[in-house]
């Protein structure tokens, strides 16, 4: 009688999800959710647990498409895009209050919103060790998805698209490689928004935004392109040319410590202007994810200048520029809050960014050229490359440059594209369909599509995952 009692709770668990992982109580809702949703954690390789927020759809979750969502940094969370971007909650300004997103993604698909590396929000490792790299993350975002898929088996055979943004231009190709050789997953497409997909072109695209945009003066201009352009062909990113490079620094204040919002040239600066290292109660903050101009001779030399401010300070936080993250860091390590997501008590309080995982993170890849590539040559998935085109952080440019560069056959030239608004037909940006591969712009949008543009994100996102013409 033992042994089929065992034997019928094994039957039981292996078709349902794990009760234990579901959240039965949201706090600072006025009305809890109809949908069903789940916090955890995943296990990748040996001792390391990534924590999970899986809200399935509020249409047909057991027909609906999963998308697994990865925000970059790299080290900063997810649940940034769950909380502020495409998820079902807004968390206000008081840090207690939630309120629905009417436009949130999971209106017609699954989302595994999923935090990563280790070191990152309330992932962790039972060594306590947050150095990694490219490789090492592709390989622990594949085993987390996989597990995904054994704690929720009756999801294993649904439509299946990896999705994220900024250095999420690089999480998802590397974790697309790893999936597509795998034949129990049902990997249908991958689309990443105002991705880091080339350091090069990211670089060089960037000076020509600033300009185009009114951001540089005639003379700064006619110096970048005399010191920086040869036979018509610039080189920002990694020019031996002295004066180059004293141009380039003169580039680098106006958009990264005038005051501007990298995130949305048009937006303002959330709280207020601020340095991009300060000092606060103790506490280094940095305002820098370093994605940049990584090439040049006064990058490494600020490396180092922070590396010994570091150590002068018993505490480090990073904190992206012209972002407010402290409504989501009061709510998220409220203690009834952590006992509604399950929240391990190895693991650390909640913050956007992991100060250790971005300082120590090894950059592999400095463009994913040959990801794409691979994932194009198999003729099998639907790829989409979009971007708010008031972003500077990753700019639409460098991004359009990048997929024109794969170099695949034009199938639409590009145009506008259309989306039904309130007050009728709006234009929702730019397209330019290749085979198998599209590029997007959002008009308006910046960095965070969703959150600066929610309407046209959502309708881009639904014709991406019914595979409908955009």
């Amino acid at each position: 009688m033992l042994f089929l009692w065992y034997f019928l709770a094994s039957l039981l668990c292996a078709g349902a999800a794990p009760a234990a992982d579901k959240i039965t109580y949201m706090p600072g809702l006025y009305k809890q959710p109809s949908f069903k949703q789940f916090s955890g954690y995943l296990k990748g390789t040996q001792g390391k647990h990534l924590h999970y927020w899986f809200v399935e759809s509020q249409s047909n979750p057991s027909q609906d498409p999963v998308v697994l969502w990865l925000n970059g940094g790299p080290g900063c969370s997810s649940l940034y895009g769950l909380l502020t971007e495409h998820g079902p909650f807004r968390i206000m300004d008081n840090g207690a209050t939630v309120q629905y997103n009417p436009y949130s993604w999971n209106k017609i698909a699954n989302v595994l919103y999923l935090e990563s590396p280790v070191g990152v929000g309330f992932s962790y490792s039972d060594d306590e060790k947050y150095t990694t790299n490219d490789t090492e993350v592709s390989l622990n975002n594949y085993l987390a998805l996989k597990d995904f898929f054994r704690l929720f088996p009756e999801f294993s055979k649904n439509q299946l698209f990896l999705m994220g943004e900024g250095y999420g231009g690089i999480y998802i190709p590397t974790l697309a490689e790893r999936v597509m050789e795998d034949t129990d997953i049902n990997l249908q497409g991958v689309a990443v928004g105002n991705g880091m997909l080339s350091y090069e072109l990211n670089d060089n695209s960037l000076v020509f935004f600033a300009y185009y945009h009114g951001l540089l003066g005639r003379q700064l201009w006619s110096k970048l392109q005399t010191y920086c352009c040869k036979d018509g062909k610039c080189d920002f990113y990694n020019n031996q040319n002295p004066n180059c490079s004293t141009s380039l620094r003169d580039f680098k204040k106006i958009v990264y410590s005038s005051g501007l919002n990298i995130y949305n040239l048009y937006a303002s600066c959330s709280g207020e202007v601020r340095h991009r290292v300060s000092a606060e109660r103790g506490q280094l903050v940095i305002r820098d994810l370093g994605n940049t101009f990584i090439n040049h001779q006064w990058t490494h030399l600020w490396n180092q200048k922070l590396q010994s401010l570091v150590a002068l300070h018993e505490s480090v936080r990073l904190e992206p520029p012209c972002t407010n993250s402290t409504p989501l860091a009061v709510y998220l390590n409220d203690q009834d809050v952590k006992k509604a997501l399950h929240i391990s008590p190895n693991a650390l309080d909640w913050d956007i960014c992991s100060a250790e995982v971005n300082r120590n993170y090894g950059r592999l890849y400095m463009d994913v050229r040959k990801q794409y590539l691979k994932l194009l040559s198999t003729k099998k998935y639907r790829v989409l490359v979009y971007n708010g085109d008031a972003d500077m952080a990753c700019n639409f440019m460098g991004d359009e440059w990048f997929v024109e560069s794969l170099q695949q056959q034009v199938q639409v030239q590009r145009r506008p594209w259309y989306y039904q608004a309130v007050d009728g037909r709006q234009v929702g940006g730019f397209v330019k369909e290749f085979d198998n591969i599209a590029f997007l712009t959002v008009k308006g949008s910046g960095h965070m599509v969703s959150k600066d543009g929610p309407i046209t994100a959502f309708a881009m996102f639904t014709r991406f995952i019914n595979k409908r013409p955009y």
